[in-house]
């Protein structure tokens, strides 16, 4: 009780910073505390299902959730065994470790990441006898690999009876070999914690710490923590005060919470007096502080409610550079007596604690004797929202770090035979044990979502460590926001958008990429818009419970797995598609500049397109890596290989491959390689050596021919702005160049067909080969096709002109080389559909005089009359000397033939002559014999050539006398 009463008053609920340390309120202060570790691991793929609810009709904001697979069976034994007198006491780790004590019982396991489980880890040790009941607090976990992914063998237990007997497991999968050691703790043991090099250190409730470690035999040692070697250790209690540290504590003092921070090696206790903290390493630890928490907070707690209170502290968790305590504030004159609590935020700056901290009044008001013992707290990243507890409820509230409104909750666990065991934080959610329901976790309700579930959850766990997103603050920056705080909050941004939060995802968008942003921020722009839509083709399954068990052997046929990972696939594009929706909502489409892709710039909206277009391909693969298992298993292990890939044993290599969809060309190499492979083990005559072939054929044809739809059909959705400036030239993944390009890739199947099975090949055979070729070529060319139109397109003219002759010239040799084989072989159907779709005019024409197909020449010159097809004819007419064939043209063309040859007037005389223009023959022959001043014979001849002309034209008789006097006139002189 309070020594000094005061009137009760009616505490306000709400945050306001509690100002530097001054007195102390007046009254009997007494603590007790309890204390978990939060660091920003890299979230586990598990979710909660969504399937079960536990929240009643009274929960609006929440649902609690299973989470994870069901329990095991050793624990569901356990539960329903347990004695009357048995406490049952459960803990969490953020690893995905869980311990349940049960009496002298000790049961571990690995929380599995999926809702339904193969295999899972569990193991149940027998603790040492002891007088007291045992609590979760009294056993660690270890390991010397990060614990989240470390194999039961390298995993050591240690647990302590309050009394100090010691039982050590040096492997978990070896449950009856442990040795036991007396530790004299001169008091109640209350904590046991892990911490670096595999140790732990061990508390009492006085305050002693000692820090315990194993021996290569599995022997545990212990020593007394070194204390009292902070910077101001050695002088008195007095001076240290004023700077915030205490070199001893006194001599009556309890311990509360230890917390152990693996991120910065640093361990934490608080007592009845202070919070002290420790940098530890693997063997040695060196105190950097001792803060007094009494003479700092009770003030401060006491001003945010009342004038002067007693109150209660609790320290929980770390969370990015803070700590948060949970106290407890009551006035014993209020009839019934209730504990008000308050969550008081600290800042850590390293070697001191900021006398500058926030203190959040809760809502909580439960009566001051039941709920002053029984009450924890759990604080999931990023430590906006705390979750309060007993063994009847979870109340859900904010910490006040964060402007965003969050809703106080209480969800009741108080049905026949229910309670709430134990908490921790599991994959940045808080997760319970609840007697009836087993690992639930408490979820905010959102509202409904356009994405896909799968890709809603596994977005949510990319954020979990993400900067709290507030749409409060001023669209303008002091600071510049760092690049990877950019991608996550726009990220939230998005997931705002999908949850119909349009104009709050506005807000933070015009906070982070302000319409008048400078050129760097737009650098930025694209960067992070590529990386977050990269991130969602790329994505991990989160729902898929073969990345957490393990599956058959998928060469003998598992349909299961095709259909899951397709359906992610499916998942991935409709994502995509959200992505770009809300892009161009929020007005960011327009604002899309250039990126850098295989060494080159591209235009980031057609890298965007790019992904979407490989997740067509990937499920155009998938779907034929059902009905061609062997083939694309192969491929895909090979891929692997090659990146050095590993693929862990719950998985398959499909799994692993068809997951990063960004790299799905890559097979293309693989399939190739085991086609060779296949052509140069299998003989000439078996079925298996041409079939080989054509799959790959298919396969590759109908990968690249969806990407090239989904191109066309969207592109739309990829549009450039109006007024967009220049942009690069554009290069298709489906006409990449270079070592494993698909450029490189179709060349070398065109050299494997024509050189290696079309001569082995039958007619029918070789009729399909040539049909695939064509297709596979046909895509080959419309990707020069494309490149060229983004060189054309570009702005100003002219500015690219130079790299535009040399592609254009390169794409022709590159048509010509592809296409004479074909045209070689007889292959005319074929060669006709590519030259006349790409423009060949010499195959066109090649093949027309192979086949003296000569009105197939004059229906190209009439088809291709606005691209001056007749010309392109003319002038090889000419250059092959096929001069006869040049003149002998019909009449229809014989006005574009006398066009022609005005520049080659040594035959344009003839192609008058026959058509009877002889006035023009004439003309052109008397201005070939004036030009003539070397040979006489040949200008003699000239003229005696124009002279008949002329007297064979339609000239008036008088103008006809005159030309002929000119001609002999010449005649005679020369």
């Amino acid at each position: 009780p309070c020594l000094v009463p005061v009137p009760p008053r009616v505490p306000a609920a709400g945050s306001r910073a509690g100002p530097p340390a001054g007195r102390a309120s007046p009254g009997l202060i007494q603590y007790s505390a309890c204390i978990f570790i939060q660091t920003l691991l890299y979230p586990l793929r598990s979710t909660p299902t969504r399937v079960q609810s536990h929240a009643t009709a009274e929960s609006l904001n929440y649902d609690v959730q299973t989470f994870g697979s069901s329990l095991p069976v050793k624990v569901m034994e356990a539960l329903t065994t347990a004695d009357v007198d048995d406490q049952i006491s459960v803990k969490v780790n953020e690893s995905g470790w869980a311990w349940l004590v049960c009496g002298e019982k000790l049961i571990i396991w690995k929380i599995c990441q999926t809702a339904v489980a193969k295999l899972s880890v569990c193991k149940e040790l027998q603790l040492p006898g002891s007088e007291y009941n045992y609590t979760a607090d009294l056993v660690a976990v270890t390991s010397v690999a990060p614990l989240e992914t470390a194999a039961v063998q390298s995993v050591s237990v240690l647990a302590v009876a309050a009394e100090g007997t010691a039982r050590l497991w040096p492997s978990l999968a070896q449950e009856g070999n442990y040795t036991e050691t007396e530790v004299d703790l001169g008091d109640l043991c209350n904590f046991v914690v892990a911490v670096r090099g595999g140790s732990f250190v061990l508390s009492s409730e006085k305050s002693q710490l000692l820090r315990a470690s194993v021996d290569s035999s599995g022997k545990l040692h212990y020593r007394a923590l070194q204390q009292g070697q902070g910077v101001l250790s050695g002088i008195g209690r007095r001076v240290s005060t004023l700077f915030g540290i205490l070199s001893h504590e006194p001599v009556s003092v309890q311990l509360h919470s230890v917390l152990w921070v693996g991120g910065t090696s640093c361990l934490y206790t608080l007592t009845s007096s202070s919070l002290s903290k420790w940098e530890v390493d693997y063997n040695w630890e060196h105190q950097i502080l001792s803060w007094d928490t009494h003479r700092a907070l009770t003030e401060s707690i006491a001003d945010a409610i009342w004038v002067s209170t007693g109150t209660h502290i609790f320290i929980y968790s770390l969370y990015q550079s803070g700590l948060v305590v949970l106290a407890a504030a009551w006035h014993p004159s209020d009839t019934p007596c209730l504990a008000y609590f308050c969550l008081v935020t600290l800042q850590d700056n390293g070697a001191s604690i900021s006398d500058q901290f926030t203190v959040e009044v809760t809502k909580y008001n439960p009566p001051f004797q039941e709920a002053l013992q029984s009450t924890r707290l759990v604080l999931p990243s990023p430590g906006s929202t705390a979750f309060l507890y007993n063994e009847e409820l979870v109340f859900a509230c904010s910490t006040g770090t964060s402007r965003a409104v969050i809703p106080d909750e209480k969800i009741s666990f108080n049905s026949p035979g229910d309670g709430v065991r134990g908490g921790g934080c599991c994959a940045n959610l808080p997760v319970f044990f609840s007697q009836n329901s087993g690992l639930v976790a408490v979820v905010a309700r959102e509202s409904a979502s356009i994405l896909p579930e799968t890709m809603e959850d596994s977005l949510c766990s990319s954020l979990a460590a993400a900067p709290e997103v507030s749409v409060m603050e001023t669209p303008t920056r002091v600071e510049p926001v760092a690049q990877e705080d950019k991608t996550k909050l726009l990220k939230a941004a998005f997931l705002q958008f999908c949850r119909n939060d349009l104009v709050g995802a506005q807000m933070v968008i015009d906070e982070i990429f302000p319409a008048d942003g400078d050129g760097e921020e737009g650098a930025d722009l694209d960067s992070v818009v590529t990386q977050i839509n990269l991130d969602l083709v790329d994505d991990y399954p989160a729902s898929d419970p073969r990345w957490a068990e393990s599956v058959p052997d998928e060469s003998a046929g598992f349909p299961l797995t095709s259909l899951i990972i397709l359906h992610q696939l499916e998942d991935k594009m409709k994502a995509h598609g959200c992505f770009m929706d809300f892009l161009l909502q929020v007005g960011l489409l327009d604002r899309l500049g250039q990126v850098t892709v295989r060494s080159s710039p591209m235009a980031t909206r057609l890298l965007l397109c790019e992904h979407a277009e490989k997740l067509q391909a990937a499920m155009v693969l998938k779907n034929y890596h059902s009905k061609h298992a062997e083939l694309v298993n192969r491929a895909i292990g090979s891929a692997l290989q090659r990146t050095n890939t590993a693929v862990p044993p719950s998985l398959t290599a499909a799994d692993v491959f068809f997951r990063e969809v960004s790299q799905i060309s890559s097979v293309f190499d693989c399939l190739l390689e085991e086609e060779e492979r296949s052509l140069k083990e299998n003989p000439v005559d078996s079925v298996q050596w041409a079939e080989v072939v054509l799959t790959v054929n298919i396969i590759v044809k109908d990968m690249l021919q969806a990407a090239g739809q989904y191109r066309e059909t969207k592109a739309s959705m990829y549009r450039a702005a109006e007024k967009a400036a220049a942009e690069p030239e554009y290069v298709p993944w489906t006409a990449s160049g270079g070592v494993g390009g698909v450029r490189a890739i179709t060349s070398r199947q065109h050299e494997i067909i024509l050189r290696s099975v079309y001569p082995h090949a039958d007619s029918e055979l070789r009729s399909v080969l040539c049909e695939q070729l064509v297709a596979l070529l046909d895509i080959y060319l419309g990707g020069y096709v494309a490149q060229l139109s983004s060189l054309q397109q570009r702005r100003p003219p002219g500015t690219s002109q130079e790299r535009y002759n040399s592609l254009e010239m390169e794409y022709s040799q590159r048509r010509s080389e592809l296409l004479t084989p074909l045209l070689e072989l007889g292959q005319y159907q074929w060669v006709a559909a590519l030259a006349e779709k790409y423009c060949d005019f010499d195959i066109l024409v090649q093949m027309c005089e192979q086949t003296e197909n000569q009105s197939r020449l004059q229906h190209y010159m009439a088809k291709f009359a606005d691209q001056n097809f007749a010309d392109f004819l003319f002038r090889w007419y000419m250059e092959k000397g096929k001069r006869g064939k040049l003149l002998s043209q019909p009449a229809a063309q014989h006005q574009q033939l006398s066009s022609f040859l005005q520049a080659h007037q040594h035959l344009s005389w003839l192609h008058h002559i026959h058509v009877h223009n002889y006035h023009s023959a004439y003309r052109t022959l008397y201005s070939q014999a004036n030009m003539e001043t070397r040979y006489f014979v040949k200008k003699k001849t000239l003229l005696a050539l124009s002279k008949l002309t002329a007297l064979a034209s339609d000239l008036p008789e008088d103008e006809l006398n005159k030309e002929v006097d000119d001609l002999v006139h010449l005649h005679m002189w020369s």
